[in-house]
């Protein structure tokens, strides 16, 4: 069935509730690989609750995106096999809590027809018990097989420009062969991630890494170089998806730092494919 634009502009869903606790927030930095070196302090306190002393857990800024797993404008009727993720635009307004109770209100922004595809991007605001918001996530999804539908061609924002210089810096992040079956754990069950005969149907070779799952690494690499750790310094964390990572591979990020503001892409090593572009985050 055809998109039907003015009933996809017009879908919300206000006052949806989720609960998290600290097991979530510790599987979600597991889920992105932190705590592979179990003697790594800095990456230890966001895996690993405190059982003496002053060091209490830390949230990855990230787990934004999956704290309201689900949450979302409602059922948009698109071809599942050919969904993948396209950008990613989250705005911290305060820290996360390790556990808390949280509502997510969720409206679609924009529908732009691509002629085969078409690209959606929709909205999500966290809020505390109390109403205040938490985060604002901003997500485009490609719908490789939904397009044609007579809808406006525009409507998506223009990307965040990388410096022209060489990086600052770069950092290399394994993943594992398994890094997807752990991420999945977070929510995102696709079987594109995880079942080798529907990865083919959707035209992989075999099953690739969450796209989110390679959001969460990009800011892992800020939050090592550039943050030292300080979770509470993220303002904006912004990426598109070029391209997917397969498990196994090597992710290289590339950063330019201009005052407040760390540019980002990332690559895989083993293929030098570009998998992230247009990075952005926002320091404070």
């Amino acid at each position: 069935m055809p998109i039907n634009y003015d009933e996809l502009m017009a879908m919300k869903a206000i006052g949806q509730n989720y609960a998290y606790t600290d097991r979530e927030v510790m599987l979600y930095a597991y889920g992105i690989g932190m705590g592979a070196d179990p003697m790594d302090e800095k990456e230890l306190a966001f895996v690993n609750e405190a059982t003496a002393g002053p060091r209490p857990l830390k949230v990855v800024p990230t787990f934004a995106s999956v704290a309201a797993w689900g949450a979302g404008p409602g059922d948009m009727k698109l071809n599942r096999v050919l969904v993948v993720d396209g950008e990613r635009d989250i705005t911290f307004h305060k820290p996360l809590a390790t556990a808390a109770k949280i509502t997510a209100d969720s409206s679609v922004l924009a529908v732009s027809d691509k002629g085969k595809g078409a690209v959606i991007r929709h909205q999500t605001i966290l809020r505390d018990e109390g109403g205040a918001p938490l985060a604002t996530l901003v997500a485009s999804r490609f719908a490789r097989g939904d397009g044609g539908f007579g809808g406006p061609s525009g409507g998506i924002p223009d990307p965040h420009p990388v410096p022209s210089r060489a990086p600052d810096r770069s950092v290399e992040i394994s993943t594992r062969p398994d890094q997807a079956l752990i991420y999945r754990l977070c929510g995102d069950r696709n079987p594109l991630h995880s079942d080798p005969e529907f990865a083919r149907r959707a035209g992989f070779p075999r099953p690739i890494l969450h796209g989110m799952c390679t959001y969460g690494l990009t800011c892992r690499a800020v939050l090592q170089t550039y943050a030292d750790y300080d979770a509470s310094a993220f303002r904006q964390h912004a990426a598109r998806f070029s391209s997917p990572v397969f498990p196994g591979e090597t992710v290289t990020v590339d950063l330019w730092k201009d005052g407040d503001v760390i540019s980002f892409e990332a690559r895989v090593k083993e293929r030098n494919v570009t998998v992230i572009k247009n990075g952005k985050t926002v320091l404070g």
